[in-house]
Parts: C-alpha cells; sequence; structure tokens
C-alpha cells in the first residue's frame, strides 16, 4: 500500500502531495471534510491541487499505481463523498476562479469557487447566476449535483445553465466538452451528481439579467403543521415561478418550542405583490407573526442563509422527492417533526413545482415538493440518535418518495435514485466509455464506509 510519497516526484506539483505517513496528513485530510462529523476514511494520498495540470498528473499518478481518484471540490458536502479508503483524494479547493465574458455573458468558474464570490463578481455587470442558497457551496458539487440555488424556479437547475465544461479524464488528458467535442460528457455533467467519471476544473455556465428581488417571512405556531404542510403540496409548488418558499420546521438553536417559519423570496420587478401569496395562504389570517416585504440584496441573503448551514457543527441530511398524495406527505412530515432529536435541527420543505430541462441533462429527478430531514448538533456522544432519526424517518417516507436529490442524500445509509432509469443506463454506459478501469470513485455506499 503507497501511504507516503517516497519516490513519487512530489516536484512534479506546483500544489501539494502528501501521503499518510507525512507530518500534517491528519490536518490536511481533517480541511478536506467540512462537517465536524468526520468519517473514519483515509485517503492514501491527498494532492491540494493548484490548477488544471495538477489535476492532470494527479489523475495519471494514479492510473499508473492503480490507485482510486475521490474528488473534493471545495466546498460542503454533508458526507464527504470524495474522501475514501485508501486511494489519491484530489483536493481543488485552490480552484477558485472567477471570470466573467461581457461578449458572450458566460462565467468560468473554478470548482470551488462559492456561491457569494460568483455573486458579486458578478454584480458590476448586472448579470446573475442561481447560485446555491448556502455561502459554504463551492460550485462543482453544486453544478454536477443539479444545483437547486436563487431563483432556480424560473431558470432551472444550474447544471441546465452549464455550456461547456473543461474535464481531466481517466487518462489523464484535459479536454473541453460541449454540444460539439464529447457531448456526453457535457450531458453527465448536467446533473450526475457523485456519479461524474472525471475531474470538472471549469464550467463554463450562462448568466442571466440580474432581478430585484423582495423578502418576507412569517412564523406560524406548530398546530398548524398540517395545514402549512397541505399548503406547501397542493398550492405553493404551483406559485408563479419567480416566488420562492422555503419553509422550516423546528425550535431553534438553544430554544425548545418548534415553530413553522415560512420565508418567501420573490424576484423581479413585481416581487412585493408575488409575496402577497403568504398572506392568502389559508392559514394566515388566523395566526401568524413576521417580516412584510422588503427588498433584500444577495448579500443579505447570504448572511441569512449561512445560519441555516452553520460551520463547525455536526451535520446529518436526508431528503426525498415527492408528488404526494398530500395526506401521506402531511402524516410522514408530522412524524418526521414530531421526532426531531433536538433545538438545532429541523425539517426543510421546497415546494419547487416542475421544470422541463431544455437541453440534453442527465438530470432526471424532481418532484412538486422536496422535503428534508436536517440534524445539526455537537456533541459525539449523540451521533447515533441523530443519524437515525434523519434515516428512519426518510425512510419512513419512502412510499410517497420520486427519489433524491444529490446535495442531501446520503446513499450509504439509505439507497434511492438521483437519476432515471433511462439517464442510469446511458450514465453506465459512458462510464464504461470514458472511465474503464473505473479510476473515479462514483456514489458512496456502505460497502465504502
Amino acid at each position: 500500500m503507497t501511504t507516503g510519497t517516497a519516490g513519487i516526484g512530489r516536484s512534479e506539483f506546483t500544489g501539494r502531495l502528501v501521503g499518510r505517513d507525512d507530518p500534517g496528513y491528519e490536518r490536511v485530510r481533517r480541511a478536506a471534510i467540512w462537517n465536524a462529523r468526520r468519517p473514519d476514511r483515509f485517503p492514501d494520498l491527498i494532492l491540494l491541487a493548484a490548477d488544471e495540470a495538477d489535476v492532470a498528473r494527479g489523475v495519471r499518478l494514479a492510473a499508473e499505481r492503480g490507485m482510486r481518484v475521490g474528488i473534493r471540490s471545495g466546498g460542503h458536502s454533508w458526507i464527504a463523498n470524495g474522501v475514501r479508503n485508501g486511494g489519491l483524494l484530489i483536493d481543488l479547493s485552490r480552484l477558485t476562479e472567477i471570470r466573467f465574458d461581457e461578449a458572450t455573458g458566460l462565467v468560468a468558474l473554478g470548482p470551488a469557487a462559492r456561491g457569494a464570490a460568483v455573486d458579486a463578481a458578478l454584480a458590476p455587470f448586472g448579470r446573475f447566476f442561481p447560485t446555491g442558497h448556502a455561502p459554504s457551496v463551492g460550485v462543482g458539487g453544486f453544478l454536477l449535483g443539479g444545483g437547486y440555488g436563487w431563483n432556480s424556479r424560473v431558470h432551472g437547475p444550474a447544471c441546465l445553465s452549464i455550456e461547456a465544461v473543461d474535464v481531466v479524464t481517466a487518462a489523464g488528458e484535459i479536454v473541453r466538452a460541449d454540444a460539439d467535442e464529447h457531448p456526453g460528457l457535457l450531458w453527465a455533467a448536467r446533473g450526475c451528481g457523485p456519479g461524474f467519471f472525471g475531474v470538472a476544473t471549469r464550467f463554463h455556465v450562462r448568466t442571466y439579467r440580474r432581478p430585484p428581488i423582495h423578502r418576507a417571512v412569517r412564523t406560524y405556531p406548530l398546530d398548524r403543521l398540517d395545514e402549512v404542510v397541505t399548503w406547501s403540496q397542493d398550492t405553493a409548488p404551483w406559485l408563479p415561478a419567480p416566488l420562492e418558499i422555503a419553509i422550516k420546521i423546528g425550535a431553534p438553536p438553544g430554544e425548545a418550542e418548534k415553530v413553522i417559519t415560512i420565508v418567501g423570496t420573490a424576484f423581479g420587478e413585481d416581487g412585493a405583490a408575488l409575496l402577497g401569496a403568504l398572506a392568502d395562504a389559508p392559514f394566515a389570517a388566523r395566526t401568524g407573526d413576521g417580516s412584510p416585504s422588503s427588498p433584500i440584496t444577495m448579500a443579505e441573503l447570504y448572511e441569512e442563509s449561512g445560519r441555516w448551514s452553520e460551520a463547525g457543527l455536526r451535520w446529518a441530511v436526508d431528503g426525498i422527492w415527492t408528488d404526494g398524495p398530500t395526506d401521506g406527505v402531511v402524516a410522514g412530515t408530522r412524524a418526521m417533526v414530531e421526532a426531531i432529536p433536538g433545538s438545532g435541527s429541523f425539517v426543510f420543505i421546497l415546494p419547487w413545482g416542475a421544470y422541463r430541462a431544455g437541453v440534453p441533462a442527465a438530470w432526471s429527478v424532481q418532484a412538486a415538493n422536496y422535503v428534508s430531514p436536517v440534524a445539526a448538533w455537537t456533541d459525539p456522544a449523540l451521533d447515533d440518535q441523530h443519524r437515525a432519526w434523519v434515516t428512519d424517518t426518510t425512510k419512513a417516507m419512502e412510499p410517497v418518495s420520486r427519489g433524491v436529490q444529490f446535495s442531501d442524500a446520503d446513499p450509504a445509509s439509505r439507497p434511492g435514485p438521483g437519476l432515471s432509469a433511462r439517464s442510469q443506463t446511458r450514465l453506465a454506459a459512458l462510464r464504461r466509455r470514458y472511465d474503464p478501469n473505473r479510476v473515479f470513485t462514483s456514489y458512496l455506499t456502505a460497502a465504502d464506509l
């Protein structure tokens, strides 16, 4: 087993190559895992790549030595999918390029660029991209996994905005995949998640006109739960696409009482009027408190959303796409909420609606609603309790599930389809073509733990 870097020629790399026997290995390994609940998985080598040339050298090194390659884009992966036992982990966290081309309206993004930085770079040009909701999300995993971001109900999952992607293949070659060259790689990059059979080192994505934004927040007591969930299933998904609804149910950190918080974010000139849908909800006239509609900036949105995915905590997450029936979603959500293990953990509901892909894409699983249990805690002694809540209550909702969203899925604990059967078949054929020796790791399974 190769556990150190002796005889590997580290001088060939601009970045840093670290082996298990090298000083500082554990610090580098831990830095590659965003979740404070770090898995006991130990790559033999970790490459902190400085550029795509480093990535290509790393892939060739792994292929020569019969090592499998895991990838960390640089943001937050709840399950640290790229960190495996043995093999080579390529950490792309230094690849943070953001370069906007005014002539084409495309922005080139390194996989470790984060949403807030992307938005700040586009703002002076009056442009917008549907970046991830949390400021700690790197665009690499976000785009490959589908990309349900700000205003995605209008522009679609962010992966559908990829026009081209620069990829290091299993042969260690650097190629650009677009509609004409390597269209299969482009198709897979649009939503196949951790099953991608290459290293995406740069994405070229469409941008859009920057909209004004309005926001309103309303809070309800828990006894309105069934009404809120019914509304989230039957009405909210079909509200105008520029209106994004997010529902969070749980006790705020340090508090005992569970509450329902509904956040409306509206994009466009008529955003303030669209937020009237919150006041029109059947439960709104009787109870509820919160802020009126007001303008908000993307920077402020990121400041607020950062509180929903705070660094330094222990996290466990899962989720399902569901089209109902409504009574099954209500009952499953109620059971999930009743079993929340402590303050700080919550149930998240995204009334998504539907979006028809206008470009060839692996992305193929969605439903009207997304329901996700999100556990957050600090004490390692509570790991089993919180993980069990997430996994068991999500399993109980499988009868109403259409599939999983890659960004939240924990396939090692609860496997579920993130792609249609047709997309899975094509993805397998493309992997055999581009990665016949299975150099790259794929979806995490129980056998990988």
